[in-house]
């Protein structure tokens, strides 16, 4: 048993979302009773759609790395635990024995969830199950429990479950997303200190009234707020402080081009991802529509979330705008901040997933998610930190090479999430310790699920959703 669901998470993990995206979703389109063509037609789109956010991700990727690497060039600064990315911590939690598992046990939790009524969300998002797989295998380092280690993920897929519900009103009517939620085990994370940070700023005068969504940008600035050139200016200033003044064999007009180059790119992500998103909801759409249909007949009042990745909300100007501003902040902070040993790389492009969800409780206020984003900054690099001798453990056990010149690695996904550190920091204390945070973590998110369907509007208002009349 154990040798066929390996083989079948060396397949899924092969496949990537790409590929294995549109094979779901034309299944879970002919179960909801979408006409077979129109099944395949969006799950072939959806695949296509992704393939190209991959493309911009990864052009964004290479600009920022070079970018981050040309800094801290500069100034010379030595930090012992590189960010090695997410590909890496993915890699890590497939190749663990949690990885094997993790498939059936998130399934599990999702199909138990909707038979007893805790949950609207289903999650179709099988590739980032690796988010629930990486805190399994990191609890399995620390412990050397299994059990442990797959009871961990299977609580971390059920609190995914019932954030997907919370804030699922809030991203399908911000992001005009209707029908979808997001389960995603990293993109939620900064969710409930947004809301807490959220309600401090706005009890202090001045700050609360500092209004910088994209509608307001475009207003003072005209044709400079647009998000093309709003990346352009951006993709400037960072290759200004990467790249000059030249140094080494690199003369003053390479140094010009690099700096055109820089600002270029990231006018043209800017621009590109959010029409690749918008290819994304064009498959979507129609599984959407036939997820509502085929509830709606079998079940009084009946509505389901189809959860997917948050790679649907990084196209949004506010999540990008504010992602591209906290690189240089968040490599500032990395040389800066007393006893930090991560050195911000691989995953800087990963920023606008781990700050999209805070847009829609902002209202997209560029400004306020610059500020959290600094002070979440400021916690992520001490997690990794923290993290990373138990990340470097678990690479070694599932056969991941060292970068060259590094004595531990880290990454910002999922070293900066708060529901990995929230789990495994007890099961640090001990194996018993590390049960007992399990079962509260499941037991707060029974209650939590619970208390949200008394009080829809309540929560969701609360997670960014407008009020209804």
């Amino acid at each position: 048993m154990e040798q066929f669901l390996k083989s079948v998470q060396d397949v899924l993990s092969a496949m990537g979302p790409s590929v294995m995206l549109p094979i779901v979703i034309t299944i879970l389109g002919l179960i909801m009773g979408a006409k077979p063509g129109r099944a395949f037609r969006a799950g072939v789109t959806i695949g296509i759609a992704f393939i190209g956010i991959n493309l911009v991700i990864g052009l964004m990727w290479g600009t920022l790395s070079e970018t981050a690497q040309a800094i801290v060039t500069k100034t010379g600064v030595s930090l012992t635990a590189v960010d090695v990315g997410w590909p890496t911590s993915a890699a890590i939690a497939f190749g663990s024995k949690v990885g094997t598992f993790i498939i059936p046990v998130a399934l599990t939790v999702n199909i138990v969830f909707l038979v007893l009524g805790l949950t609207k969300t289903l999650n179709i998002d099988i590739w980032n199950f690796w988010h629930f797989a990486f805190l399994g295998s990191m609890v399995v380092v620390v412990t050397g429990n299994l059990v442990l280690g797959l009871a961990a993920a299977g609580v971390f897929a059920a609190l995914m479950l019932f954030m997907a519900d919370w804030t699922a009103k809030s991203v399908q009517s911000f992001f005009n997303l209707p029908g979808i939620s997001i389960p995603h085990g990293f993109s939620t994370s900064l969710v409930i200190p947004t809301i807490l940070l959220n309600k401090v700023i706005d009890l202090i005068p001045g700050l609360r009234d500092l209004k910088a969504d994209q509608e307001a940008i475009q207003k003072r600035f005209g044709v400079f707020g647009e998000p093309i050139i709003l990346g352009l200016v951006i993709g400037i200033v960072l290759g200004v402080v990467a790249f000059f003044p030249p140094t080494g064999d690199r003369t003053w007009t390479t140094g010009v081009i690099k700096v055109l180059t820089v600002g270029v790119q990231l006018g043209a992500v800017m621009l590109l991802l959010p029409r690749m998103v918008s290819i994304l909801m064009e498959g979507l759409i129609p599984i959407s529509e036939a997820a509502r249909e085929f509830m709606a007949k079998r079940y009084a009042g009946g509505e389901i979330h189809i959860g997917l990745d948050s790679a649907i909300l990084i196209g949004h100007p506010s999540a990008i705008a504010a992602s591209l501003v906290l690189v240089p902040i968040v490599i500032l902070l990395a040389i800066i901040l007393p006893g930090n040993r991560m050195l911000p790389f691989a995953d800087l492009a990963v920023f606008p997933f781990l700050f999209a969800m805070m847009a829609p409780i902002t209202r997209g206020n560029v400004a306020r998610m610059i500020i959290m984003g600094t002070l979440f900054s400021i916690v992520g690099l001490y997690m990794a930190s923290w993290m990373a001798p138990y990340i470097t453990t678990a690479a070694s056990g599932a056969g991941v090479a060292m970068p060259a010149g590094a004595s531990q690695i880290t990454a910002v996904g999922d070293g900066w999430d708060i529901w990995v550190w929230l789990m495994l920091w007890p099961a640090t204390i001990s194996p018993v310790v590390g049960w007992l945070a399990a079962a509260v973590v499941l037991a707060a998110t029974v209650v939590a699920a619970l208390a949200f369907k008394r009080n829809k509007e309540r929560w969701s208002v609360l997670a960014g959703a407008p009020a209804e009349a």
